[in-house]
Order: structure tokens, then C-alpha cells, then sequence
């Protein structure tokens, strides 16, 4: 070998520039482009995600009011069963007739009732607002009056 007169980089350079070469540049451009499988693939993938959005979407706005509906469903069991217990405790003449004592202040006979007046002072009036405090048809109706008498306004 010491005979040989091409270097090592000589040598490579024959190598590559043979068939092996050619092959070697070849599947380098094919790698950057895009073969008909790949666009196929592509394609139905793409139309796969199109296809299956708008199903998707109201897939989860049913699975959301379904949600709602059993949240609502629940609630008015809730209800349900207070009124079911307001029911039961009006049907019990002791409850009844502690709410009339407490809220229509009744009496049994011969028993005597007092109501405590709060002893802070003279009853207050509230002050006249003028319009404010009239509803609105009363003002309109006061002002027309008051334009045909030519009167100044209240």
C-alpha cells in the first residue's frame, strides 16, 4: 500500500462520485418532498377532523345541557320536599296556631294582648318629595291641569 499514489480523500472522492453516489443524491431530494401517500394520508386526516367537529361540538353542548337539566331536576326535588315538610308542619294544629299568635297576633278568649310601641319618640311623617313620591300619571295629569289654569308648577 505504500505504493498507492491517491490520498484518503482522493479515494473518497472516487467512491462517491461511482452509482453509490447517484443513489445516495437521489434519496436525499426525495426526503423533502411530498409522495402521493403522504398527501393521501393528509387528506383523510384532515377530512377525518372536519367531519367529526361540528358532532363533536354538539356532543358536549348536549352532555352540558343534560348537566344543567339534572342540577335543575335536583333543585326542584329540593323544593319538593320542603313544601312536602311546610305541608306536614301545617297540618299540625299546635304549629298553626302559634304562627296566627305570632304573626296575626290572635288571642284566646280571656287572655289580654299588648303591643309594645317602640318608645323612641313621635311617630315621623315621612316628607312630601313632590313628584317623586306620586306616581307617574298623577304628575302628568297635575301638569296638564296646571297648564290650562295657567298656573305656576308644583
Amino acid at each position: 500500500m505504500p505504493g498507492d499514489r491517491f490520498s484518503t480523500a482522493a479515494r473518497l472522492k472516487a467512491l462517491m462520485s461511482g452509482p453509490k453516489a447517484r443513489v445516495y443524491r437521489a434519496g436525499s431530494r426525495r426526503r423533502g418532498r411530498l409522495t402521493g401517500r403522504a398527501a393521501l394520508l393528509a387528506l383523510v386526516v384532515c377530512s377525518l377532523v372536519v367531519a367529526l367537529a361540528y358532532p363533536m361540538r354538539q356532543w358536549v353542548t348536549q352532555r352540558s345541557d343534560i348537566a344543567d337539566q339534572r342540577r335543575k331536576t335536583e333543585q326542584a326535588r329540593e323544593q319538593v320536599q320542603r313544601l312536602l315538610d311546610e305541608k306536614a308542619r301545617l297540618e299540625d294544629p299546635a304549629y298553626v296556631e302559634s304562627q296566627a299568635r305570632e304573626h296575626l297576633h290572635y288571642l284566646r278568649p280571656g287572655e289580654t294582648g299588648y303591643s309594645v310601641v317602640d318608645g323612641s319618640g313621635a311617630a315621623k311623617r315621612p316628607k312630601d318629595q313632590g313628584a317623586a313620591d306620586r306616581p307617574w300619571y298623577s304628575n302628568l295629569w297635575d301638569g296638564v291641569d296646571q297648564a290650562d289654569t295657567g298656573a305656576p308648577a308644583r
